[in-house]
């Protein structure tokens, strides 16, 4: 799998217009993602797919189920990761976990413009693509790139973080705006866990 090629001048890019649509008409979502962790020379390091939820404002669940089991979920106020087999829990504040980060982009707000520079970068393959930039010179990612079908479905996003490393995501069986409990949302540590804050 390659980076989207760059298409300049196409009047049907609209990639961006489908990230606000997205935003604006997209409440909740539930979707499987697989993801392909790539080096700085494009070599395969590790393989992983799980799930995904998210509810705007703020509140999102990210649980990888292999090769191993992590549970990333944000309520609003504090981000929660679980790593099952050390048994171990770090807590980061929201703001300072999310500012400018994938989670932010998919179940952020309208004033998505205040984090991130949006391009559109045009139609490949019946994909249409755009790149967002961070404003924030300090986030962990140079870019991130989303590819909508034509019809507005989030099918793809490639992230490249500051060591180079690029991450590869393709979602499926992505369902807009399905009713979600609010203890999806919530995270207890489990007993005997090791829990750290940041």
């Amino acid at each position: 799998m390659s980076l989207p090629v760059l298409i300049l001048g196409d009047a049907n890019a609209a990639a961006v217009n489908q990230l606000k649509t997205f935003i604006r008409e997209t409440q909740t979502v539930s979707a499987k993602f697989s993801q392909t962790l790539l080096d700085k020379n494009a070599r395969n390091i590790q393989k992983s797919s799980g799930t995904l939820e998210f509810e705007r404002p703020d509140k999102f669940r990210w649980i990888y189920q292999t090769p191993y089991e992590q549970s990333i979920v944000g309520d609003g106020k504090q981000v929660w990761f679980y790593d099952h087999d050390l048994n171990q829990v770090t807590v980061r504040e929201f703001n300072i976990a999310i500012g400018s980060s994938p989670a932010a982009l998919l179940a952020g707000n309208s004033t998505i413009e205040d984090n991130f520079e949006l391009i559109n970068l045009g139609v490949q393959d019946d994909i249409e693509w755009m790149e967002a930039i961070p404003k924030n010179k300090d986030s962990a990612f140079e870019f991130i790139q989303l590819g909508f079908s034509l019809n507005g479905d989030l099918q793809y996003m490639a992230l490249r973080d500051n060591f180079g490393q690029t991450t590869y995501l393709t979602f499926s069986e992505l369902i807009k705006n399905p009713v979600l409990p609010n203890r999806l949302f919530e995270f207890v540590p489990p007993d005997g866990a090791d829990v750290i804050s940041e």
